[in-house]
């Protein structure tokens, strides 16, 4: 294998394996940002061998191998380790328990999630809650602070600086790695929530780089939403939000083409949605509307894409409900990206011209101008108006300001269409 291809399977391997290497690295240190810096230095060492050496049959074990040594001479370092010895001795004593406390199976321990655990830490309410995403992003996703930056659609020195203070600050309060419990867990889900469904966008539709998708992190997401579900289980925007992500993941296989290009939902084949995990979304959505109350944000998003899972064919979608629950969705939590998903389901129920009121009415809000779907909505729009060359314009910025390859050929496309078309 050529070091070109080495250095691109570590690239794989490590978004695939980083979150898993820093959990599990954080529950050995307690402390996530030497975690960061011990899964980094793994990686360092990844790529000064395995040139020479070949890529392990498993590379995520050789990774925690080789970090896991690290953090034992870490922990010794500081003489974390006779505070572990003394932490254990404590829960054992006041579990009643007779037997003397085996550390080195404690570093060992893989009972209950360390993913989990991370999430929970990272959204430890002495952070912000902008710290807490972006922490959790960065070491649960594995995503970079420019990806972050055009996920909030903020400066990337403004999440560098977050990232930076947040680890800081955990490492300073001594904050636990574990899963809370009590009214300190029911005060921290809602971020964690947020944190999960961030995590499982960024797989599902991937913020840059040269695919589509990252289906690793829509797994992760959506174990850690299940098992949140089983967690809490009489809260109802837990089951929404996995109502959601299992819902959207059905469509995987038919959102990637022969050559990895990007499907829009319209031109998908439906047959290849996954019916497992349209019934387990289904099943998930009813678990939040029967515990009643008035539906969050997570189970409205899960309504809307029910709507599209249950239509066999884009015409036969209830477009007109679809509207209205994008409008009891922005009274929940007013946002321009609402209302710009609102301005689709308008434009699909009353006509283009009635979205692209919508979306003119927009374009003024400073938050959304650089989000490459605002040109991209309206230059669909203009487009089914005939308007082509000011589609054309339209799909033009849109691909300038899309991080990713794949969709900026499917804009680009789209402009030459256009084109064509004029």
């Amino acid at each position: 294998m050529q070091a070109s291809d080495t250095h691109r399977a570590i690239d794989a391997v490590w978004r695939i394996e980083s979150a898993r290497l820093i959990a599990g690295l954080a529950r050995i240190v307690r402390d996530v940002g030497i975690a960061e810096e011990l899964a980094q230095d793994a990686l360092v060492a990844a790529l000064e061998q395995w040139p020479a050496s070949g890529v392990p049959d498993n590379p995520g074990a050789w990774l925690m191998a080789t970090a896991k040594h690290r953090a034992i001479d870490v922990v010794r370092r500081h003489k974390l380790l006779e505070r572990k010895h003394e932490e254990l001795g404590r829960e054992l004593e006041a579990r009643q328990q007779e037997a003397a406390p085996d550390l080195d199976a404690a570093l060992d321990d893989d009972i209950g999630d360390d993913l989990l655990r991370l999430v929970f830490t990272t959204c430890h309410p002495v952070l912000s809650t902008e710290a807490r995403v972006a922490l959790t992003l960065r070491l649960l996703g594995g995503l970079t602070t420019d990806e972050i930056a055009r996920a909030f659609l903020v400066s990337e020195p403004t999440i560098a600086q977050r990232i930076v203070r947040a680890k800081r600050t955990l490492a300073e309060k001594g904050v636990p790695f574990e899963v809370p419990r009590g009214a300190e867990l029911a005060d921290r889900l809602s971020s964690v929530l947020e944190v999960i469904y961030l995590v499982f966008n960024e797989g599902y539709t991937a913020t840059a780089g040269d695919d589509w998708m990252r289906p690793a992190l829509c797994e992760d997401a959506l174990r850690l939403g299940r098992i949140l579900a089983e967690l809490v289980p009489r809260e109802p925007e837990i089951h929404g939000l996995v109502a959601l992500m299992e819902i959207q993941a059905s469509r995987a296989r038919a959102r990637v083409g022969p050559s990895g290009e990007p499907i829009v939902l319209f031109d998908q084949n439906r047959a290849l949605w996954d019916q497992l995990l349209i019934q387990r979304g289904l099943a998930a959505l009813e678990r939040a509307e029967a515990l009643g109350g008035a539906r969050g944000p997570y189970a409205l998003q899960a309504a809307i894409a029910a709507c599209h899972a249950r239509a066999r064919t884009p015409a036969d979608t209830d477009w007109a409900h679809i509207v209205q629950l994008y409008a009891e969705l922005a009274q929940r939590v007013p946002s321009p990206v609402v209302e710009l998903n609102r301005a689709v389901a308008v434009a699909m129920a009353f006509g283009p011209q009635a979205g692209l009121d919508l979306v003119d009415a927009l374009s003024g809000q400073p938050s959304i101008q650089g989000y490459h779907l605002l040109p991209t909505v309206r230059g669909d729009f203009l487009a089914k108006l005939g308007r082509f060359g000011e589609a054309r314009a339209e799909f033009e910025r849109a691909a300038a300001l899309t991080r990713n390859a794949r969709e900026r050929d499917l804009l680009l496309e789209r402009a030459r269409t256009c084109a064509g078309s004029d």
